[in-house]
């Protein structure tokens, strides 16, 4: 076999190989063709000998499926050759002749050139004038133009004034200038005189004029010789040999001509109407019956289109007096009117509105604001364009989109300006009631996130800055950070969740079965996404994924922008800190970011700014800037210490706040801005016990300010709401200066935390540094409580206490830590306080109006107020929701007591802790009649979790905590407040399943304290388990049959439980051990254990602390620990220890709350019920047949199957955590079939599920895949509580199950001594089938007859009476069903018609 050459052969290797190759004689790959070169005379194929001996042959080489030419490099539309266009070829021409033919000698050519005959042609000389040079002509001088009409067609301005010159001489033009323009032609009916195509140009000899004349009378001739038919033919034959874009192309300038000389002469239309095909004369030319004929299929085709459609009217045509502007004689090219060119230059019509149920498109002005369909706008604001709609003023979102990616200037930065004013009304709520859907959706899926990003990157200042404005509209809600630093003083207000979306990601199918070393991880699969998938996620995100951060530094740094992109560009990056600890991150480790910021506008020694505003930022202290500083430091500990050490915050909080604000060199409200961030920064960095040194440095500025209280707010002041806010968050600082002072005992002691961590450094700042304060503060506090009686200053004085309601409890709770805690002086102190300060403002009139405001200003009794305006929020892009939020009742608007009865009721527990008896003291507060209608209101609400309002649910839940706590000390002791325990219970079970993430502590002392109280659940010791027990009796006697096992013991099962309370206390705190470390990090964040606060940021909000079904929890975990496989096998073949117990009082407690607290377990779906308590049986072989299992299992039976209940469930529906219930139900089965021994309360659980109203896949389950329990199914008719119609009403439709149904009792695997309910069941479907008079399909007709006849003939004359005979069922008879003594008179004829059927098919086959 012959090898291919390789790179390292040598010429020997070659030519070897060559030799080989021609000795073997096979073919080879390519051939040798000599081809002829015509253009050198070379000859073909048959002189191939003869060119051989000439000697001058070429080599060439073709390879199959190679083409001739090479192929164009780049893709270029083939170039086309008119003059090829013109030719006349046939397709049977020899392709070398007509070469032939064409490429003649240049002596042919020179041979052929004919003179043009010029005989005739007058000659003009030059006229004489009077001045050295010809006059130069200008464009208005018109008097010197010949008109179009005598000038002949479409002439230059200067062929005009020649034409002109030439009749002012009296000479008469040569022949072209002599012929008619082609529109006069069609202002007459006669045909024309002359020939119209041929012209007589180029012919020789005085009398052409003559010979075109009789070539065209030759013409004429020949056309009325023809019939109508040739000449058709004739035109089809000239047609195929035209190109068809010459023709369209005539065809189009016919009709145009046509048009526009109707439109023209639009008066004398009389006789141009009647202008068709048959009235054009055979005269006319092939090309001109054309024209017509085509014009003719059109116009039908139109008028087809009229009668279907109808459209409205065409405009009246354009006259020069319709026009705005009048032309002016001297305009250029405006002298012929052109109505399509003028359109619109008319009046705008009015707009209307479309007669259509569509929605139409939305516009928008310059401001963002909606445009009315039906709006006249005039035309001078700048709002109408020659885009869609023409009519209608204001500028859609793709025109918008459109014009942000022009070439101009302006357009780009005014499309960029509109799309912020219309995000900013978006995200405040606008837009809801008027626009369909969500308008920040609509925006973002339509790609404005990159529109905006391209933006940024542009080079013009103004563009840039208007895309800094639209992404600051996106992003920052202006009233949402109002909101969070109103609420920066109240009880935790300095922490809050991260905006991150709640949505989460499903697992990749590709991951799907894979070990979870194989697994990629988050930051695998992020990495792997786009761009465009990241934002559509998360915006923040997506953003960072496209180096928005240096873009911004670069913004900061070399554009130095004005005064308001700066203001923006800070808001945007405090919104990305607030978004997560990872994104607070990267805004610190970008380079260069936050070093500009601290640089520029946090310096440490500034000028005062001449002109106000100040024309440029740069260089002054920005309240902006400390916000960011504030937000980034609220992210964690570790990002706080980078910003006080590395970065210089610690000095810049000592140079701003060693001086007073008016010291600053700033404008007086920037001023008070600057000194409020500075103050609210370092309470953040307090709250991690760091920059306390500072404390010690600026003490004599902080005793000033608190000095200068009641002298900085005199009422009449312009800047008091900013005063107050100073005020307030130099209130918040000491509060957590005071919280760190009082851990510095602790930590100096070297008590590590719970956790078994290191133990922090002590704090500088120790109890003896803050304890001089208190006595100030009190003083402050009295002062205000007085200033309430003055209408003037009670607004200001009920904004302020909360503040100090709050540091006086960090004071005291932290007092009480302390070795120099003196109890006897404590104990009179807050007698003291509480006579003169507490009781005085609990009983004001101006607290007591406060409180009725309670269930107004409710997030949890109001979750969605009704006409209210919703803003706009995203899933990937959360918001807080507070636009208007001044304007509406709230947690945080003006008139709310929320934020004083929190910093009371934050003092009472901690007061009440201390001295015991001034709890007796506060009974008023809790039995107000605002505070019991608000407690009731909550107890029956069920509000619904998202970042829209998880932000206030979680101070309302610290209210509500609080009160329950006062409600815990004075329940034992005080009768009153005994009454409504159960109430108090009632809210506490409630509140339980809606804390948030931060709030585990909470959870865990409800848990510890309240929910498993006795003293709360007041019916176990005032008769409540008798009164159940009454009730059974009643029952039992209305109902008259012998009791199931669960009638009178619900009595003594809630005796028992009320007596294990506290047993059942420790197992449900045994099960929620999983979240003793949440709860520790909670309760340090809640009890002020400052130096051991990891980070302000709450976890992220992905639901409560404890699912609604925590009641479930023991016996949903055991089944997760032990539960079964798919076949029903055990997984384990023994319980854990202590599981017995465990679902002994997880039962015990869902007994209780079903018959006592019934509505605390409301929002768990009654199918969910029964779903988890099904865990009884699947969790263990012989669980369910522990007596104490038993009883209470029997007792919540019962209760899920009584009355309004039993409609409620809903077995269609599937249950929280699972795909159907269907899925569980053939769980069940299996184990009923392997373990179940024929278990009453199992096949009570068992049956539930066939009631006809549920779906018949779970009827198909029992009489099909386990047909074989059936055998051991032995519940009777009074043992089931659920009454037996809803098992045989309505009769059954479903044809499989009947067949199953009648062979089960045909085949006697159905008795009515193995399954007395499901006999009785199958017996009434059968027969009400059998016997039913309803129309239906034949295959169903088929199958009645069927069985009535097998019925009919079958050999047990028991179950055939049954079948026959059946009556209705019946609960207290022996058989279960009554039965008639004989059949029915109609049955009977049924049945003989059936029969007769039967016999008169037999005689027929015989």
């Amino acid at each position: 076999m012959l090898r291919r050459p390789k790179p390292t052969d040598s010429e020997a290797d070659l030519l070897r190989e060559q030799e080989r190759f021609l000795t073997s004689g096979a073919p080879s790959a390519a051939n040798v063709v000599r081809r002829p070169d015509k253009r050198r005379g070379e000859a073909g194929e048959g002189e191939a000998a003869s060119g051989e001996a000439g000697g001058g042959q070429r080599d060439v080489v073709t390879i199959e499926d190679l083409p001739d030419q090479l192929p164009s490099l780049t893709p270029a539309p083939p170039k086309k050759s008119r003059f090829k266009a013109g030719r006349v070829t046939f397709e049977d021409e020899d392709p070398e002749d007509r070469l032939d033919r064409h490429d003649t000698h240049i002596s042919a050519v020179l041979s052929k050139i004919v003179e043009r005959d010029t005989s005739s042609t007058p000659i003009s000389l030059p006229a004489f004038t009077g001045i050295a040079f010809p006059k130069v002509l200008h464009r208005s001088e018109t008097s010197n133009q010949a008109p179009l009409s005598s000038a002949g067609g479409k002439k230059s301005i200067f062929a005009r004034q020649i034409a002109a010159q030439r009749l002012k001489e009296g000479k008469t033009p040569d022949f072209r200038e002599q012929r008619l323009p082609s529109d006069t032609s069609m202002d007459t009916d006669q045909p024309p005189a002359g020939p119209s195509l041929v012209s007589g140009q180029g012919l020789a000899g005085p009398d052409s004029s003559g010979e075109t004349m009789r070539i065209h009378k030759e013409n004429q001739a020949k056309l009325q010789a023809m019939s109508q038919s040739e000449i058709l033919e004739e035109q089809k034959k000239l047609l195929s040999q035209l190109d068809p874009r010459l023709v369209e192309f005539v065809r189009s300038r016919k009709a145009q001509s046509i048009i526009s000389s109707s439109s023209k002469h639009v008066e004398d239309k009389t006789d141009k109407d009647d202008l068709s095909l048959q009235n054009t004369g055979r005269d006319s030319s092939s090309a001109d019956v054309l024209f017509h004929k085509g014009q003719e299929v059109e116009m039908e085709g139109d008028e087809e289109e009229e009668e279907e459609e109808e459209p409205p009217p065409p405009p009246p045509a354009v006259t020069e007096e319709d026009l705005p502007v009048k032309p002016q004689k001297d305009w250029v090219h405006m002298d012929k009117l052109e109505p399509e060119k003028l359109e619109w230059m008319k009046d705008l019509p009015a707009p209307r509105r479309k007669g259509t149920k569509k929605a139409m498109q939305a516009r928008f002005d310059f401001t963002g604001s909606l445009i009315a369909p039906t709006e006249d706008l005039p035309t001078h604001l700048g709002l109408h364009h020659h885009g869609e709609e023409p009519e209608r003023a204001g500028y859609s979102l793709k025109e918008l989109f459109l014009l942000s990616r022009s070439q101009i200037i302006q357009q780009r930065s005014l499309s960029l300006s509109t799309l912020a004013n219309i995000l900013s009304k978006a995200r405040a709520g606008e837009y809801v009631s008027v626009v369909r859907g969500s308008m920040v959706s609509t925006l973002l899926d339509a790609g404005l996130l990159f529109l905006l990003r391209f933006a940024l990157d542009d080079g013009v200042e103004g563009v840039m800055s208007a895309a800094v404005h639209a992404l600051k509209a996106l992003l920052v809600s202006a009233e949402d950070e109002e909101c969070l630093d109103s609420t920066f003083s109240w009880f935790r207000g300095l922490a809050s969740f991260p905006l991150l979306p709640t949505a989460q990601e499903e697992e990749d199918e590709e991951d799907e079965g894979l070990d979870e070393i194989l697994k990629e991880t988050a930051k695998e699969k992020e990495e792997r996404k786009s761009d465009h998938d990241v934002a559509s996620q998360d915006v923040i995100k997506g953003l960072l994924r496209m180096k928005l951060l240096p873009r911004l530094r670069y913004i900061l740094e070399v554009v130095r922008p004005s005064p308001r992109v700066v203001q923006d560009v800070l808001e945007i990056l405090t919104r990305f800190a607030r978004h997560s600890s990872s994104s607070a991150t990267q805004v610190l480790d970008c380079p260069r970011l936050m070093e500009t910021v601290m640089s520029e506008f946090l310096p440490t020694s500034w000028s005062p700014s001449s002109p106000i505003p100040p024309q440029s930022v740069y260089g002054l202290p920005l309240a902006s800037a400390l916000k960011l500083l504030r937000v980034l430091a609220t992210s964690g500990r570790h990002a706080c210490a980078r910003l006080l050490n590395s970065l210089g915050a610690r000095e810049r909080l000592s140079c701003l706040l060693s001086a007073e604000p008016g010291e600053l060199l700033l404008e007086p409200t920037e001023a008070l801005r600057v000194t409020t961030e500075a103050y609210r920064l370092w309470a953040v960095a307090a709250g991690y016990g760091q920059a306390c040194r500072i404390y010690i440095d600026l003490y004599p500025a902080l005793a000033k300010a608190l000095q200068s209280v009641h002298r900085v707010l005199p009422p009449s002041d312009p800047l008091l709401p900013l005063q107050l806010q100073r005020l307030l968050a130099l209130l918040s600082l000491l509060t957590q200066v005071t919280h760190t002072a009082g851990c510095h005992q602790e930590l100096q002691a070297g008590v590590v935390s719970s956790q078994g961590d290191e133990c922090p450094p002590p704090p500088p700042v120790s109890w003896g540094h803050v304890s001089g304060l208190q006595a100030a503060l009190l003083g402050h506090l009295k002062g205000f409580v007085k200033s309430l009686d003055d209408p003037v200053q009670r607004d200001s004085s009920l904004t302020v206490i909360p503040a100090y309601l709050v540091y006086l409890e960090a004071y005291y709770h932290q007092l009480s830590r302390q070795n120099c805690f003196k109890p006897v002086e404590t104990l009179q102190e807050l007698e003291l306080l509480t006579s003169e300060v507490l009781l005085p403002l609990m009983s004001h009139d101006a607290v007591r109006g406060l409180m009725k405001n309670l269930e107004s200003s409710s997030v949890v009794c109001n979750i969605q107020p009704s006409g209210r305006r919703s803003p706009e929020t995203t899933p990937n892009l959360p918001g807080l929701a507070c636009s208007g939020w001044r304007d509406r009742p709230g947690p945080v608007a003006p008139g709310s007591p929320f934020p004083l009865l929190t910093g009371l009721g934050l003092l009472l527990e901690t007061i009440t802790g201390i001295h015991k008896g001034l709890s007796k003291k506060f009974t008023g507060l809790l039995l107000s009649e605002p505070l019991i209608g608000y407690l009731r209101r909550c107890s029956q609400a069920t509000p619904t979790l998202s970042h829209t309002w998880a932000w206030l649910l979680r101070h309302e839940h610290h209210l509500l905590y609080l009160l329950l706590r006062l409600a815990h000390r004075q329940v034992p002791t005080e009768p009153e407040v005994a009454k409504h325990a159960s109430l108090y219970h009632q809210v506490a079970l409630v509140l339980l399943p809606w804390l948030l993430p931060g709030s585990e502590y909470l959870a865990h002392e409800l848990l510890s304290t309240i929910i498993f109280s006795k003293d709360f659940i007041s019916e176990g010791h005032s008769g409540g388990p008798e009164a159940v027990e009454l009730g059974e009796l009643k029952l039992h006697e209305e109902t008259q049959h012998h009791a199931s096992p669960s009638l009178q013991t619900v009595g003594a099962l809630l005796r028992e439980a009320c007596v294990q309370l506290p047993s059942i206390r420790g197992c449900f705190l045994t099960h929620l051990a999983h979240l003793e470390p949440s709860v520790l990090v909670s309760r340090d964040a809640l009890l002020g254990h400052n130096p051991w606060i990891k980070s302000q940021l709450l976890p992220e909000l992905t639901g409560p602390v404890l699912p609604s079904d925590w009641p479930f929890l023991p016996l949903v975990s055991l089944y997760e620990r032990t539960g079964v496989s798919d076949g029903g096998g055990l997984a384990v073949e023994e319980l854990p220890q202590g599981a017995l117990q465990a679902v002994t009082h997880c039962l015990q407690w869902l007994l209780l709350l079903e018959v006592w607290r019934e509505d605390a377990l409301k929002v768990v779906l009654p199918v969910a019920k029964l779903a988890r308590l099904s865990c009884v049986f699947l969790c263990s072989s012989d669980l369910f047949l522990e007596r104490p299992v038993q009883k209470l299992t029997w007792g919540l039976f019962r209760l899920l199957t009584r009355g309004s209940r039993l409609d409620s469930l809903d077995l269609n529906e599937p249950p929280p955590g699972l795909a159907s219930f269907q899925d569980l139900y053939s769980a069940l089965l299996a184990q009923y079939e392997a373990v179940s021994f024929g278990d009453r309360l199992f096949g009570c659980w068992v049956l539930l599920p066939l009631q006809r109203r549920y779906s018949a896949t779970m009827r198909l389950a029992v009489f099909g895949e386990h047909v074989g329990m059936l055998r051991s199914l032995g519940v009777t008719l009074e043992q089931l509580s659920v009454p037996i119609e809803r098992f045989t009403s309505p009769p059954e439709d479903s044809l499989p199950v009947l067949r199953l149904y009648f062979r089960s009792l045909v085949t006697a695997t159905l008795k009515p001594s193995w399954s007395p309910v499901l006999y009785v069941v199958a017996l009434s479907h059968v027969n009400s089938f059998i016997f039913s008079q309803d129309a239906a399909a034949q295959e169903v007709e088929t199958a009645r007859h069927s069985m009535l006849r097998k019925i009919y003939y079958l050999t047990d004359e028991v179950l055939k009476n049954h079948l026959l005979l059946f009556r209705l069922p019946q609960r207290h008879s022996a058989l279960g069903f009554d039965t008639y003594d004989q059949l029915p008179p109609i049955r009977a004829k049924r049945l003989a018609s059936v029969l007769g059927l039967q016999d008169n098919g037999s005689d027929k086959g015989d």
